[in-house]
């Protein structure tokens, strides 16, 4: 308990407050965002809160195996108990048979010694059953177990993978090189493929190389994992703009704004948009 109210305390001290000193608007928080000179955070508070995390996490797994292993030996103990109950009703039961067969012995019918047989058939078909019904019963309890483990160690898996991703992130945000962010973008797209955020980001180092072709090319694979990622769509307006594509920039460019509306402000100091500054539909799209 005490670390979910540390990583609840520590994101509040990372929420910026207004100016009057009551709590920040999202909106707020977007123009204090895109005024950064650096990031709020640190590696090191960034480590801790995903240590915390995994702690949490672990925490949890633990305690859903204690809660299984409970279940489990109260399993045990009702099969015990019905064991023991269906062995004491058997043997009361083989001795009611057993006084009733004495009596009709006496008065010349089946001998003892058949119904004692019959007895032990009865019985005998009764504990197979109960037998077979609580093996049942453990094979459905262990086949949970085994899918309840299967998940944790897919969450172990994940976690890990997500603390060396979030590593990767924040070492490209410290690199100043476009060419050596873009290597540590393709160390995360081979943890993870599908990472439309990486492509985009590559996309835009890539530009910085005056690489548009290559830029788009993963913009648009981006797009393909994510059709509505606004990001995307800017840095592909940027890329379509600096290979003359001047239609194709303004449509994208249209659609990112639609998504996000401060693309428009961006949209107005981007080099990449030099050529199209002085259009109708530029200016229209800009200041609308």
């Amino acid at each position: 308990m005490s670390r979910v109210v540390a990583v609840i305390l520590l994101f509040f001290i990372l929420m910026p407050p207004s100016s009057n000193g009551a709590p920040a608007k999202a909106s707020d928080v977007d123009d204090a965002v895109s005024t950064l000179d650096k990031p709020l955070y640190s590696p090191f508070v960034e480590r801790y809160v995903l240590d915390e995390l995994k702690q949490l996490r672990i925490d949890q797994a633990s305690t859903k195996q204690e809660l299984i292993q409970q279940i489990v030996d109260r399993e045990h103990q009702s099969v015990d108990r019905a064991v023991t109950y269906a062995t004491d009703t058997v043997t009361y039961f083989f001795y009611l048979i057993a006084g009733a067969t004495s009596i009709l012995l006496l008065v010349g019918w089946t001998s003892i010694r058949d119904m004692k047989e019959r007895v032990h058939s009865l019985a005998d078909e009764e504990i197979s059953k109960l037998i077979s019904e609580y093996e049942q019963r453990l094979a459905t309890i262990e086949t949970e177990l085994q899918r309840k483990t299967q998940h944790i160690e897919e969450n172990r898996e994940e976690i890990e993978l997500s603390r060396e991703i979030q590593s990767l992130w924040l070492r490209a945000q410290q690199e100043s090189s476009a060419t050596n962010k873009i290597n540590v973008y393709d160390e995360i797209l081979k943890l993870r493929h599908d990472d439309g955020e990486a492509l985009t980001y590559k996309a835009d180092a890539v530009l910085e190389l005056n690489e548009p072709k290559w830029a788009a090319n993963l913009c648009k694979q981006a797009l393909a994992i994510d059709p509505e990622n606004s990001h995307a769509l800017y840095q592909l307006a940027c890329a379509y703009a600096l290979l003359g594509r001047h239609e194709s920039a303004i449509e994208c460019l249209q659609r990112a704004i639609g998504i996000r509306a401060s693309y428009a402000t961006d949209a107005e100091t981007e080099a990449a948009f030099q050529a199209l500054r002085e259009t109708q539909d530029f200016h229209a799209l800009v200041h609308s």
